[in-house]
């Protein structure tokens, strides 16, 4: 990217936020150009600056994270919102799946996936947590009893079913190339066809549909 990754960091504990922002203020590429302690005070940074990425704590005083994702994702040209998370909060998970937050992570991740987090986001390469898919899995979904791909997923190619798959379990575009042995142009362009022969939004959207129709359950090999 030409410019600095602008964030916002909404979380109401000081001692979340600071950490946060010297973890990424560290990297040469990414700006903490605001921070918030309640839902109300993110749609107004929001607003005011501008961000690339908002990381959003779920639970917060006046307005909690949820509805503050809804209403920032309401106005035109909305940054990437990335909700934070802990074990203990995934009732809320589908809730921010829904509002559109274009991925998850574990407040206490480590640093490196933090930033991995910030920039993928600031691309359009969305990063969900893979542990939190996993308590997805387990709460959410039962584990597909059909040999085949569900039928909902009849418009995807083998290799694209592939690429669905690695989606699902939170790697990025680089990751599924590496693990697929491709060039990561290629992923792009498989993720691209994905989302437009399924009619969905992005590929958070895709991971949910592959948990719905269990074409990822919990089951060994998948």
């Amino acid at each position: 990217m030409s410019h600095k990754i602008r964030v916002l960091v909404a979380d109401d504990q000081t001692l979340v936020r600071t950490g946060f922002r010297v973890i990424l203020e560290a990297e040469g590429d990414i700006e903490v150009v605001a921070e918030a302690d309640t839902g109300t005070e993110a749609i107004r940074q929001a607003q005011l600056t501008e961000p690339d990425v908002i990381l959003m704590d779920i639970r917060m005083p006046e307005l909690d994270g949820l509805s503050a994702t809804e209403e920032i994702l309401r106005h035109p040209n909305p940054p990437t919102i990335v909700v934070l998370t802990t074990f203990d909060q995934n009732e809320y998970v589908y809730r921010a799946l829904r509002a559109g937050a274009a991925g998850f992570l574990l407040k206490d991740a480590p640093s490196t996936r933090l930033i991995a987090a910030v920039r993928a986001a600031a691309t359009g390469d969305s990063l969900i947590e893979p542990s939190i898919t996993q308590r997805l899995v387990e709460r959410f979904v039962e584990p597909a009893q059909s040999a085949g791909p569900p039928p909902a997923l009849a418009p995807l190619t083998g290799r694209e079913l592939d690429v669905l798959r690695l989606i699902a379990r939170g790697l990025s575009n680089a990751e599924i190339a590496a693990e697929l042995v491709v060039a990561e142009t290629t992923v792009k362009t498989h993720v691209a066809r994905i989302l437009t022969k399924l009619g969905l939004r992005d590929r958070v959207q895709a991971v949910v549909v592959a948990y719905e129709t269990g074409f990822v359950n919990r089951s060994p090999g998948h």
